[in-house]
């Protein structure tokens, strides 16, 4: 079978440069590397083809020889007239010497890893961080809006007392894995194709505990109850997360611990609603006294507060009482309470109050009924 012109092979025209050649090889490599295209015999064949073209026009001479002479210049036993060799070099190694790999067969370092999965530079001391870990807590509304402090009991894996946390027995160490010989990698060759794997035995680390700790078996973990101690401060809200730093699961062999979050749920209040950085309150006033006015006491999270009521207040008015809200968790500034008060209608009267509302009723011309005078006057027309 004729060999395809090596330019051709590259997707480059005669005239490319050194850069233009490489940048098409690397493209072409990865494309068609048998890694990526397992069980793939025409993707194997096209990888040795793109190597073999690389290995020619990446030399100069090489090259000048291919212009003058194509495929001829390297016939011949593997030797042109010149003495060049044309796709002597493994592909596997070109591959890697390309793209920084450094060490040939085609098994490890560099490129090879980096695109299929190896690239594995193991921890010879097999620390690992702890797992970060999410606690759901209820608290009062006022422990929201004024801040407390609580305990958190929660059961976890905490570090191994007996190895400190090391994972091996008091007085031991760690030895070099005999099977991947500390590399964390073993390489398997099937055929044409060198595989790199995770080593089996050590678990990809390189070395092994001489001896592990029994309590522990070797992690450096046991599950323990902890109790935790929480700052919650003033103006969380549901939702807000609280992370204690450290307060996670405890890491693998001596491995830093993860961190505990803490999502907080508020319980609602029996009498304040909140609107972000402010409190709302709805206080009932009687008809007495807002007609003729009067002082009403408001209650707040923080005590007892006095409103100076005017007379003729109609329901729904909202008195505001700066600051008496909720401090904000950013710090910017405390917000307000706003008290809407709503005016008691009596709802059983005798026959003297009775009497009386009827007799005031009686004196109560258009003027002070403003709101209802305006609407009527807005509803004639249909009644008309």
């Amino acid at each position: 079978m004729a060999k395809r012109d090596y330019y051709e092979v590259l997707g480059v025209s005669k005239g490319a440069s050194a850069d233009e050649i490489k940048k098409a090889y690397r493209k072409k490599a990865v494309q068609f590397h048998p890694d990526k295209n397992p069980d793939d015999k025409s993707a194997e064949d096209k990888f040795k083809e793109v190597g073999e073209a690389y290995e020619v026009l990446s030399d100069d001479q090489k090259r000048s020889a291919y212009d003058q002479m194509g495929h001829t210049a390297f016939e011949g036993g593997g030797a042109g007239r010149g003495g060049f060799h044309g796709g002597a070099v493994d592909p596997f190694d070109l591959f890697n010497q390309v793209f920084g790999g450094g060490g040939g067969g085609g098994g490890g370092g560099g490129i090879f890893e980096q695109f299929f999965g190896g690239g594995h530079n193991p921890d010879s001391s097999g620390e690992q961080r702890g797992s970060d870990l999410r606690y759901d807590m209820e608290i009062k509304f006022e422990e929201a809006v004024l801040g407390c402090e609580k305990k958190i009991s929660i059961t976890k894996l905490d570090v191994c007392a007996p190895c400190n946390g090391s994972g091996a027995k008091k007085g031991s160490g760690r030895k070099t894995c005999s099977i991947c010989g500390g590399r964390g990698q073993v390489i398997t060759q099937r055929g044409f194709f060198r595989m790199q794997q995770t080593c089996p035995e050590c678990e990809g680390q390189g070395t092994m505990l001489k001896n592990p700790c029994r309590d522990c078996r070797g992690s450096g973990r046991v599950e323990k109850k902890s109790k935790i101690p929480l700052k919650v401060p003033e103006g969380v809200s549901t939702g807000t997360r609280l992370r204690c730093a450290g307060k996670g699961e405890a890491g693998v062999r001596g491995g830093s611990s993860g961190d505990l979050y803490v999502v907080l749920h508020v319980q609602p209040h029996e009498i304040f609603d909140r609107d972000e950085d402010d409190l709302l309150c709805d206080v009932p006033i009687s008809f007495v006294t807002a007609a003729l006015g009067g002082e009403l006491k408001v209650p707040t999270l923080s005590g007892s507060a006095s409103i100076k009521i005017p007379a003729g207040t109609q329901s729904g008015t909202i008195f505001r009482l700066k600051g008496r809200g909720v401090k904000n968790l950013q710090g910017y500034g405390t917000g307000d309470l706003n008290v809407k008060v709503q005016v008691e209608v009596p709802a059983r009267l005798d026959k003297e109050q009775k009497a009386k509302l009827e007799e005031f009723a009686k004196l109560c011309g258009d003027d002070v009924n403003p709101q209802s005078k305006s609407f009527l006057e807005k509803a004639k027309n249909f009644f008309n």
